[in-house]
């Protein structure tokens, strides 16, 4: 058991006694290389706490001068985003450079001024990171920090041997933590595939898998079983426009395809102001009005308020079954297809007569319609369940992994001998 010394630091307490203790600006100064006559064109961009490559030319077509303005990283610099600080939602703030390139100056770029492992100080802010250590920092808005208040964060400085030692053991266990978790969301990813397979099947063909089926004579729409009718949702569904009080729960229409409560970070004039607003009960459907692409298409379980972007409507129908359709045609990007969307990557059906003129094709008897339904709510009930229960795998990678790293980076647990 090696000697232990107090830290000075609450959120740490002791660490190694060897282990010497100094602001950041010992370690790192700030790079300030500014990408002249935009010559540098490997664009870098922070992701989930990686620096990755970003395309280029997928930046609306903008000249190699537009990136003028652009800070030149190198390997080993430490890259820092200064702002919503105080947001927990946010992702991870911090990220290792691991190639020359270019990246927005609206980061901290640290570049180390002394012989030290950059990977070992990366893991470190990390652990300060996800401890919420950055939130008192700055004044949590866009121009949150800056490099002379974060440089006087005191960080700590094993030997060089056993930066190396401590870098080299992490990396290998996040790369087996990684490797896990990318094979159980491979396997989510698999299982929201399948959902929407089981939920297209059902609700083009029936549950009669020898049933009959007919070219509807809509361009965007699948065959559909030759027994259905063809209808549109305008002559099947109505528009409700209910009234609230301003203490009715604020609701979402989720990219899910669930009606949820609104989570308290989620800002905005359309979200927040009651002036935006609408009423929504449990039953009703509701199809937002520019996520529809995206499946947010869903039957509110609650009583509400809701933005008025979404559409809330009524039908005599199995209102299961529109909801069921409805998410079949975002699953095979018909309203991409058939919308002008306002932004490159969605849909506008703002309109409530653009929804009304969307084909629909449905079975002729309410009993069949509620046949196709409770198949479809026992299915997607059973899948979601096994989806749940990978995303909490997941979570529990991934507060191992937060644990790994603070542990080791602290000198809580000393690199096991090889």
């Amino acid at each position: 058991m090696r000697e232990m010394k107090d830290s000075g630091i609450e959120w740490v307490g002791q660490i190694p006694v060897t282990w010497d203790i100094h602001p950041v600006y010992s370690y790192f100064g700030e790079r300030k290389n500014k990408n002249s006559f935009g010559n540098e064109n490997n664009l870098l961009s922070l992701s989930y706490g990686r620096v990755i490559r970003k395309d280029i030319n997928a930046n609306g077509g903008l000249l190699p001068e537009s990136f003028n303005t652009y800070n030149i990283v190198e390997a080993d610099d430490i890259i820092i985003r200064p702002t919503d600080l105080q947001n927990d939602k946010r992702s991870l703030r911090t990220g290792l450079v691991k190639e020359h390139g270019i990246i927005t100056s609206a980061y901290i770029d640290l570049c180390p001024i002394k012989h030290v492992d950059s990977r070992y100080f990366h893991y470190l802010l990390h652990a300060y990171d996800v401890t919420k250590v950055f939130y008192n920092m700055g004044n949590g808005v866009r121009q949150g920090l800056n490099y002379s208040e974060f440089s006087k964060l005191m960080v700590f400085e094993p030997s060089y041997a056993e930066q190396v030692s401590i870098a080299d053991f992490i990396d290998a266990k996040c790369s087996e933590i990684d490797a896990l978790s990318a094979d159980i969301q491979t396997q989510i990813d698999t299982l929201e595939q399948y959902k929407r397979s089981v939920i297209t099947e059902a609700v083009t063909k029936g549950l009669n898998p020898d049933a009959e089926m007919k070219d509807s004579g809509v361009f965007y729409m699948a065959p559909m079983n030759a027994q259905w009718r063809l209808t549109k949702i305008g002559y099947i569904c109505t528009k409700l426009s209910r009234l609230f009080t301003p203490e009715d729960t604020a609701l979402i229409c989720s990219n899910s395809g669930k009606v949820l409560v609104r989570p308290d970070d989620v800002t905005g004039k359309m979200v927040s102001d009651d002036n935006a607003m609408q009423g929504i009960h449990a039953g009703d459907i509701a199809i937002h009005g520019m996520d529809t692409w995206h499946g947010a298409i869903a039957l509110s379980d609650s009583d509400g308020k809701i933005t008025r972007v979404v559409h809330v409507c009524d039908s005599t129908e199995d209102k299961r079954f529109i909801v069921y359709y409805l998410q079949h045609l975002a699953f095979q990007g018909v309203y991409k297809l058939i919308s002008n969307g306002v932004r490159g990557n969605t849909s506008d059906f703002r309109s409530w007569d653009k929804v009304s003129d969307i084909w629909i094709a449905i079975p002729k008897t309410k009993e069949e319609q509620k046949n196709i339904c409770d198949y479809l709510d026992r299915q997607c009930k059973s899948i979601e369940k096994v989806i749940a229960e990978k995303k909490e795998q997941l979570e529990v990678l991934d507060e191992y992994k937060k644990s790994l790293i603070y542990e080791y980076v602290t000198g809580k647990k000393e690199v096991p001998a090889i």
